[in-house]
């Protein structure tokens, strides 16, 4: 439909310019800037760390792919694999248990993980590694009677390794226990009723219905502490336990560069959690399959924009 003719050209121009098939966005000034100013900073950071001497770099190439750094690598690797196992396996039980109707079960829970979560987790290895001071002799024995049925020396049971294991994954598995609960309690009411009006067990529920429901909003947080726990083993070099940290704790003890073995470990440290981010991104990519937003962008706008106004035109 043509502009009627008492509008000036002046006038037509100006509702062309107030036409949304004209818009435009902003200058983004801002944006440049911001990135700018980043890079410039970042660049210096990274120059004064490259060719600052008192780091060391020729000693941090030396030891990074050195035996005992790789054997205290695996160490870290493995009581990440095996403590965070555990821990999801018992924080699985303790998240059902904090929202079964049980009185009993529920108090158990909440009692676990209020002790767990309120001490420090280097407290707790301490703890476990010092356990045959409480309990010398641990045994079974019948309730109320000397008949022991086994009975083991503390000092051969709880190892560094099975004192780090122990304590990692009973403290990991209360802080999953929470995560999980939540999880749970993110699945819409209607999904629960449903299975109970199919006359379903709350077991089979869990497993086929409310759980792959719910690990949308569990693996974030899961990745999250699998990050922390692989920092976390860092801890059990107090009990002499032999991880990466302790590994390179033993190197500069002899040859006194701190700052360079350091450096080793903390290098290894981001490799592995760069990794694990990747990991984690992609998990999260698979269970958020059809629950993605729809993200505008100036071309799909315009492309948008134009498909309308040939439609409006015909009309």
């Amino acid at each position: 439909m043509s502009p009627p003719r008492h509008l000036h050209r002046g006038d037509r121009g100006e509702s062309e310019l107030r036409d949304v098939a004209f818009a435009r966005s902003a200058p983004t000034y801002g944006r440049w800037i911001s990135w700018i100013v980043v890079l410039v900073i970042g660049t210096n950071l990274l120059w004064l760390v490259a060719t600052n001497p008192n780091f060391e770099w020729q000693v941090v190439l030396q030891w990074f792919t050195e035996e005992s750094v790789l054997n205290g690598l695996q160490v870290t690797l493995g009581l990440t694999v095996v403590s965070m196992v555990l821990g999801t396996l018992l924080g699985l039980l303790l998240g059902v248990w904090r929202l079964s109707e049980n009185r009993l079960l529920r108090g158990v829970a909440g009692l676990y993980i209020w002790f767990f979560r309120g001490t420090p987790l280097l407290v707790q290895l301490i703890f476990w590694y010092n356990l045959s001071t409480l309990f010398p002799v641990l045994s079974l024995t019948l309730p109320w009677t000397d008949m022991t049925l086994a009975s083991w020396n503390t000092n051969d049971l709880i190892t560094p390794l099975t004192a780090a294991i122990a304590g990692l994954a009973l403290n990991e598995a209360a802080y999953m226990a929470e995560i999980i609960r939540a999880g749970l309690l993110s699945v819409d009411s209607g999904q629960v009723e449903t299975t109970q009006a199919f006359g379903m067990s709350r077991s089979r529920a869990l497993r086929r219905i409310i759980i792959p429901q719910a690990m949308r909003s569990i693996i974030p947080p899961t990745g999250n502490q699998l990050i922390s726990m692989i920092k976390a083993t860092s801890l059990v070099s107090v009990i002499a336990m032999g991880d990466l940290l302790y590994s390179v704790q033993a190197i500069y003890n002899r040859t006194f560069e701190i700052i360079p073995m350091l450096m080793v470990a903390v290098i290894w440290y981001l490799l592995i959690t760069s990794v694990l981010n990747l990991g984690q991104s992609a998990i999260e990519r698979y269970y958020a399959r059809g629950t993605r937003r729809v993200t505008s962008t100036p071309r799909r706008a315009a492309a948008v924009a134009g498909d309308v106004q040939p439609q409006q035109e015909e009309r």
